[in-house]
């Protein structure tokens, strides 16, 4: 056996499931969020967490998604040919996970609010406490049909409950599980090979291996350190646009601190990666896409179009 590769931190991303909801022929993951594939501000967070390598498990129309993110250096891919549970979809790393010695993050790749500062607070606490896994939770009154985190009475994680299988008090719980993940790689590497389908859909789930640490003796702890907003997924096209308001808003505010006017935010668009210089000036109806350069002093629009890559020069 190869020696085990020293790396801070591996995150797996799970990209490999259908467009069922959107109605769409294309990946989920790659459905555009501001000019860029959703998945890509997943990468980002990972990356800011301090992930040094990225793998994507693929299976849907894997042949799209891996041609869109080859440019992606750090980035491997796996594939799951055939759909059967999230437990199984991290199986397919398996290869990546046993020459890893650091920590695993676990994330969805149609979850393109996640910030690195969250991830990176499961990974402190896993630093910290040691744990074999930390969950990532996030508090919310709105906890219909998510997994709810059950805790003893001195405030220990004790499990994670399904929104079926809960009870009437457990339904109250409003702390729940986000679906993001930090792991001790190699006591992961030992709860999947324990995982097995037994539930109705006869599926191995990922939830279940933190069950299956704790019965070995392991400790396992729940981190609130994620918002709702930024851990719930995009699953349909209203989903979809609500991401991108929140994105657009954020791009809006990062060029208007940087000394951009923007006049009417409302009534404008422009895509992660324009750059435009001081005192521009930025007027309604306005559609800026990827990878445009604008220089100091300009006004653009009303009512302009610039594609992707344009320059534009300050005049006089």
């Amino acid at each position: 056996m190869e020696p085990a590769v020293m790396s801070q931190v591996l995150a797996v991303i799970l990209a490999a499931g259908k467009s069922t909801r959107m109605k769409s022929d294309i990946p989920k993951v790659l459905h555009p969020i501001c000019g860029r594939p959703m998945i890509e501000y997943v990468l980002d967070a990972a990356r800011a967490a301090g992930a040094d390598r990225l793998v994507v498990i693929v299976g849907h129309r894997a042949d799209l998604v891996k041609a869109a993110l080859q440019h992606h250096p750090d980035v491997e891919f796996a594939e799951q040919t055939e759909q059967k549970g999230t437990g199984h979809a991290v199986m397919m790393a398996a290869d990546a996970l046993a020459s890893h010695s650091g920590a695993t993050l676990i994330l969805a790749g149609d979850t393109p609010l996640l910030q690195g500062s969250s991830l990176k607070s499961l990974l402190d606490t896993r630093e910290t406490t040691q744990a074999a896994c930390v969950i990532g939770t996030a508090e919310t009154q709105n906890n219909e049909g998510l997994g709810r985190i059950v805790r003893s009475s001195d405030g220990r994680f004790e499990r994670i409950v399904e929104q079926k299988d809960a009870t009437p008090e457990q339904r109250r719980i409003t702390e729940i599980n986000t679906g993001c993940y930090a792991f001790s790689t190699p006591l992961l590497l030992q709860s999947l090979q324990q995982l097995r389908p037994n539930n109705s859909q006869s599926e191995y789930y990922l939830t279940d291996c933190p069950r299956i640490l704790m019965d070995g003796g392991q400790t396992v702890d729940a981190c609130c350190s994620l918002t709702l907003e930024e851990a719930l997924g995009v699953n349909t096209r209203v989903q979809l646009a609500d991401a991108r308001a929140s994105i657009q808003k954020s791009i809006l505010q990062d060029l208007m601190l940087q000394g951009v006017t923007i006049e009417d935010p409302a009534q404008t668009a422009i895509d992660f990666g324009v750059r435009i210089g001081r005192d521009t000036v930025i007027r309604p109806f306005t559609v800026i896409e990827r990878d445009t350069v604008i220089e100091d002093q300009c006004t653009i629009g009303p009512l302009q179009h610039l594609p992707a890559g344009s320059v534009i020069r300050k005049t006089g």
